[in-house]
């Protein structure tokens, strides 16, 4: 029974592969259409006149001998056209009437959905975070408000937890997709450098904006799944019961278990989602690992840029060394001149003596070894391969302190640093030449973000807006007159230039 299914299935799939793929593609596609328009059957005329053929519009005849050959394969179902029989002429003359097939709507759903994979790029959805939060959100406030478990509102409840998944679904799926894909469009791109520089600023800001929204989200995402994973089991419950009403007739000992095995999926689910935003034991959250993953693209793409660089500058490697050493040979004029380019290039020089005594007269290279005076070597080099005995081992070196300073100077540097930060991001617009005097970390810092800035600045006479690489700080930059100047001391010297009005303010959800 399986075996006939099989074949008769792969009947359905002959016009993909037939010598008029295309034209029988075009006709299918015409009754796909149909049936999109709720029209069940269509007369060959009207697939003549509805079809987007490959080419010049083909005759009547060949559009009837097509749709007989597609209903033998199974894709149509024809029926004598009765609504054309008005005289006897007509009634012995054959009019058909097509219309898809059961097995012909699955075959042009799984080619569609086929081509449509294809077709799908997968994308880091920054917007399905937002989404996940507001669910989780919005789950929360109907737990809060309800009295007591028994009085949940059931159908808000389920349609929130269906909300949830189908975006942490889509979410997880593109994300896998793309980071599968980042490499293979790496390599894909390495062939043309213009196109590869472009793809790098695109890919950079890209995963740069979604590892900064994961970042700001990911926090108040877990605090949230703490706090209703307490209570998951009072919402799963009664949504598990809902759906195992609607199941379909069955056995009675099947019915009776329904409702548990709802149960069990909808668990599994909730442990899929924590699992993504809450680490479990000493796995990390699968969060966690994608940003990684986003991160360690960046570094690759910059490898693929230096091989696009390195091409492009000439350099050669081992394999056309070979080839012009291949050419250099096959010019020689004579085996002698062969033999010198081979000892040359592959350092075949005669062997030299070794002697220990400098003083002593060297022996000549072409000297037979036989001929050679002996050379009187140390028992002990012999032996033991060197010729001073070796000393005593050093003592390990206690390097407590060292680990201890080490502390101290990064935590007076941590603290440094954030002491820098908490004076620079004020929120408040400040123009540069009242900043003052900056000591060393506040400096370091305002250069890094003076840097980010003006790296995505397009026209120096137009403001310029930009959340940091880390996504703690926004930072924006506003130039001021032309001839205006700023001027700021430093330990270091004076650091000048245009007055801007800078606005530096930490990010929502930034600790």
């Amino acid at each position: 029974m399986q075996e006939a299914l099989i074949a008769g299935s792969a009947d359905l799939f002959r016009h993909v592969t037939a010598d008029k793929a295309e034209f029988y593609r075009a006709i299918m596609a015409v009754f796909a259409a149909a049936k999109r328009q709720y029209r069940l059957q269509l007369r060959p005329e009207e697939v003549l006149a509805e079809g987007d053929w490959p080419g010049a519009p083909p005759a009547r005849e060949e559009v009837a001998a097509a749709l007989v050959r597609l209903s033998e394969w199974g894709n149509l179902e024809s029926q004598p056209d009765m609504a054309r029989k008005q005289t006897l002429a007509d009634f012995y003359r054959a009019h058909s009437i097509y219309r898809l097939s059961r097995g012909g709507e699955a075959a042009e759903a799984g080619l569609e959905t086929f081509a449509s994979s294809l077709r799908h790029r997968a994308e880091l959805q920054t917007v399905a975070l937002e989404d996940i939060d507001s669910r989780l959100q919005a789950l929360r406030q109907l737990l809060d408000s309800a009295p007591s478990s028994e009085q949940i509102d059931v159908a808000k409840a389920h349609q929130i937890l269906r909300d949830l998944v189908r975006v942490f679904e889509d979410m997880t799926s593109n994300a896998q997709a793309f980071m599968a894909k980042v490499a293979r469009g790496l390599e894909l791109r390495q062939a043309d450098a213009t196109d590869l520089v472009a793809y790098k600023r695109e890919l950079i800001d890209y995963l740069e904006r979604f590892m900064s929204d994961l970042i700001r989200r990911s926090d108040t995402i877990a605090a949230l799944l703490h706090v209703l994973s307490a209570r998951i089991d009072e919402v799963l419950h009664p949504v598990a019961q809902r759906e195992a009403r609607d199941a379909a007739p069955g056995d009675a000992e099947g019915r009776a278990g329904e409702a548990g095995r709802r149960l069990d999926a909808w668990r599994e689910r909730w442990k899929g989602l924590c699992g993504w935003f809450l680490s479990s034991g000493n796995e990390p959250p699968q969060a966690e690992l994608l940003r990684a993953r986003a991160r360690a693209a960046i570094p690759q793409l910059l490898g693929a840029i230096a091989a696009v660089n390195e091409r492009r500058s000439g350099r050669s490697d081992r394999s056309a060394d070979f080839r012009v050493l291949a050419q250099w040979f096959a010019a020689c004029g004579s085996d002698d001149d062969a033999h010198r380019l081979a000892r040359v290039a592959f350092a075949l020089h005669p062997a030299r003596h070794f002697s220990l005594d400098l003083a002593e007269d060297e022996v000549s290279a072409n000297t037979s070894w036989l001929d050679a005076p002996a050379l009187t070597i140390n028992p002990r080099l012999r032996e033991y391969g060197e010729a001073a005995p070796r000393g005593p081992l050093a003592r390990i070196r206690d390097r407590s302190r060292d680990r201890e300073l080490m502390a101290r100077q990064l935590a007076e540097e941590s603290r440094q640093v954030e002491a820098a930060r908490q004076r620079l991001a004020t929120g408040r617009p400040t123009r540069l030449s009242e900043l003052g005097e900056l000591d060393p970390h506040a400096f370091g810092l305002f250069l890094d973000l003076l840097g980010e800035a003006l790296a995505a600045q397009d026209d120096p006479e137009q403001p310029v807006e930009r959340q940091t690489g880390d996504g703690l700080l926004f930072v924006r930059m506003e130039p001021l007159a032309a001839d205006s100047c700023a001027r700021i001391l430093t330990r270091a010297g004076v650091f000048s230039g245009r007055d801007h009005l800078l606005t530096i303010r930490p990010t929502r959800g930034a600790a």
